[in-house]
């Protein structure tokens, strides 16, 4: 069954890009990658898979999985292995059990190495992205990952410059009987440790029980087979309009109708199966018995019963259907293939033509290995409910119970705390790694002594405020954010940026304006430059060029009027009072412009530009009271961090 599952599924694969919900594994023995591995791996590959098995059933017997059942099937391409898949769907907790269970399985066989990936790859490394170094990328991670006795193994780039492939892995890891080669750093290793160290009871308190009142035939398939009510919930929550068909009529498990005995059992499904049942409003079928609203408690275990059985109906009929046509999802797949190869021709679907394509399609589907797959595994859990319901039963097999109360499902409607919590473990473990990041690479200028002995600024440092914006906004970035070129050889480009830029404008027609704090010998410099441009131009254009310096000249004019006026506006306004201004104001008569010598309007002194940086950043932050905002944020990237002022909101409170 195994084997036909993860054979249907892979012909599923569009691109062969695995799927979105899906976590996927392999286990290498290293006997595989000896001369005689195709000879010798066969029966010990069958010898290992039930060992594993045996090992971790302890493990996984008390767990109810979302979709699918941990899983393993012997694979001789290319590398004999096992190897397995199972889909988590909106359950991210099955997908790091299976990671908790592949280290026990590696620690518990040595001599395996053992591989685990998703639609997002290796996505191992994503947890422990903040102590990788910087050459692991995804595009260099390709069959350098893997498990080996407990510890997460990384092949060097030093080893293998290019991406190795698996065998040359492989072989590389069995090779070197000193693991310190390959091992991951202990950082690493510490951070995934902690994410797995949680397992299994993590996994565990995952499973919420809940007290309900369903049908005998339910409450007996669950009594023998837990696991189905994975199915069952899957076919509630992705009903369709054929399937709530055979919910209205109940033939499978409510044949009497309301004349059917009812039964109080305790179900077991994972927290994210009960609260696909509890947050979907469906009304009960006519044939169903329901109690009456008024005993509250009761009415709430009969409605999340009979949206179980409800479930259970639909998923049975509609596997059967499907197991006898043999279609699912094998044959969507295939349909599809046949679709993109342009098999149909652009024909309309229901024309005649095309229906005939179509049958043909189906005659080949239904003689194919594909279609007897795909049957088995579609037909499985049908075969399997008519088995358990063949036995002997009645509804005195479930009296005089003494069950358990219904798990508490506060956390159905909380988990804000448990959310802030581990964002604010996030924002600790980025923060400390910026934090490093900024000692190793902040320029230690010629002669400047460091203030902390760290090598950064200190956690309360106003001064640094200042300093680590200028830093941070001559940085270069990229699409990965940023930050400082690494390793870059200054010496591959020689160019004199001002020069160039001067060039620039003399080429676009513009002039080198001198400000107010250019000196003689910078403007000698630059008008020099333009000469030496200049003379290099065509005589064709010396007319042109003495126009444009008038036009320069009568737009400087107009620039300095127009300054004038925009000063005087100003004035008038609130923008004095915005910023903080330097001691040393510049002198009262210093205006150009006869209209704003005769007013007596003084010029805007110049602004402290640091000072008022700091300023607004403090007042950004006393505005957040404590909370996460823009200024905390921007300055825990700076690697600074201001103590929240308490005292204020005292002073509001009085």
């Amino acid at each position: 069954m195994a084997a036909a599952e993860s054979s249907s599924s892979f012909f599923g694969l569009k691109n062969n890009r695995p799927p979105d919900d899906t976590v996927f594994y392999s286990i290498y023995p290293d006997s595989s990658v000896g001369a005689a591995a195709a000879v010798v791996v066969a029966d010990e590959l069958q010898s290992l898979h039930l060992r594993i098995l045996n090992h971790i059933s302890p493990i996984v017997s008390p767990y109810i999985w979302q979709h699918q059942s941990f899983t393993l099937s012997i694979a001789s391409a290319p590398i004999p292995h096992l190897s397995g898949h199972l889909r988590f769907g909106d359950n991210l907790e099955d997908e790091w059990f299976v990671v908790y269970i592949l280290f026990e399985i590696s620690k518990a066989f040595p001599d395996l190495s053992v591989r685990v990936w998703d639609s997002d790859g290796e996505f191992l490394l994503i947890e422990t992205a903040y102590h990788l170094p910087k050459w692991l990328k995804p595009e260099t991670s390709d069959n350098r990952v893997f498990i080996r006795r407990g510890l997460l193994h990384i092949i060097q780039q030093s080893s293998f410059p290019v991406n190795p492939t698996l065998m040359d892995s492989l072989k590389f890891l069995v090779s070197n009987t000193d693991d310190s080669a390959t091992r991951a750093a202990d950082a690493v290793q510490l951070q995934l440790r902690k994410k797995l160290d949680e397992y299994p009871d993590r996994a565990y308190r995952n499973i919420h029980r809940a007290r309900v009142i369903v049908p005998v035939s339910v409450a007996w398939v669950l009594k023998h087979e837990p696991c189905l009510i994975s199915l069952a919930v899957e076919g509630f929550y992705d009903r369709d309009i054929d399937s709530m068909k055979y919910a209205s009529k109940m033939e499978k498990f409510l044949p009497k109708g309301k004349q059917e005995a009812m039964v109080e059992v305790v179900v077991r499904m994972s927290r994210a199966m009960y609260a696909q049942l509890v947050q979907q409003k469906f009304q009960a079928p006519s044939c169903f018995p329901m109690p009456d609203r008024s005993n509250i408690g009761k009415y709430l275990e009969a409605e999340l019963g009979m949206k179980i059985t409800c479930g259970f109906e639909m998923m049975y009929q509609m596997r059967k259907k499907q197991g006898d046509e043999g279609k699912g999802s094998t044959w969507e797949a295939f349909n599809q293939s046949l679709e993109n190869c342009g098999y149909f021709e652009g024909l309309l679907p229901g024309s005649k033509e095309y229906k005939r394509l179509m049958e043909k399609a189906e005659g080949y589907y239904r003689n194919s290995m594909l279609h007897h797959r795909a049957s088995e595994v579609l037909s499985a859990p049908v075969k399997q409910i008519d088995e358990i319901l063949a036995l002997p039963h009645s509804a005195d097999d479930f009296t005089n119970q003494d069950l358990p109360p219904s798990d508490n499902d506060s956390w159905l409607y909380g988990g804000e705390d448990e959310l802030h919590a581990a964002l604010l473990e996030r924002e600790k473990e980025m923060g400390s790694h910026n934090m490093k990041q900024k000692k190793k690479k902040k320029p230690k200028e010629h002669g400047e002594e460091d203030s902390t002995s760290g090598g950064g600024f200190d956690e309360h440092d106003l001064g640094g405020i200042a300093q680590s914006m200028q830093e941070f906004v001559k940085r270069m970035s990229s699409y990965e954010g940023a930050e400082v070129a690494q390793d870059r050889d200054l010496k591959d480009v020689d160019i004199d940026v001002d020069q160039f830029m001067k060039d620039m404008e003399m080429a676009m027609g513009h002039r080198h304006t001198r400000g107010e704090n250019d000196s003689d010998d910078e403007l000698a410099d630059g008008l020099s430059s333009d000469l030496d441009f200049a003379d290099q131009l065509s005589d064709d254009y010396e007319d042109d060029s003495e126009h444009s310096e008038n036009m320069e000249e009568d737009k400087d004019e107009f620039m300095n009027t127009y300054s004038d006026a925009l000063s005087r506006e100003l004035k008038d306004t609130t923008l004095s009072k915005t910023f903080v201004r330097t001691n040393d104001q510049p002198p009262k008569n210093n205006v150009v412009g006869n209209a704003g010598a005769s007013d007596g309007m003084d010029e805007l002194g110049p602004v402290d530009i640091d000072f008022n940086l700091v300023k607004n950043f403090l007042d950004s932050y006393s505005s957040q009271e404590g909370q996460s905002g823009p200024a905390s944020n921007l300055l825990g990237l700076m690697g600074l961090r201001l103590p929240y002022d308490a005292g204020k909101d005292k002073g509001k409170g009085k």
